[in-house]
């Protein structure tokens, strides 16, 4: 298993402060998303894969109808926050906006 150093509280602020699709809590990024139907909800969760395998970073998440809620946080770094959160945040952003 790989360390993934966490980032520092300065370094989760400014992130957070820079966007509004995520909150942060309990050393996780959530983000809430809603769609007009299943099957645009379920069309962006095959995108965030596609990203997420390529990051071999992957989201914790749940779909109700069409709502998604993604939960990143890194386990190589202690259940912190890492570069890896903030790389797949900032990609997901850019599929939703």
């Amino acid at each position: 298993m790989t360390k993934v150093a966490p980032l520092s509280a300065e370094e989760i602020q400014e992130f957070i402060t820079s966007q509004e699709a995520w909150i942060y809590k309990d050393n996780a990024f959530y983000g809430a998303f809603k769609f007009k139907n299943f099957v645009e909800a379920f069309g962006f969760m095959a995108q965030v894969a596609i990203v997420a395998e390529k990051l071999n970073h992957h989201p914790e998440w749940d779909n109700v109808y069409n709502r998604v809620n993604i939960k990143l946080t890194t386990h190589d770094a202690g259940n912190q926050i890492s570069e890896l959160d903030i790389k797949l945040a900032k990609r997901i952003i850019n599929l939703r906006f």
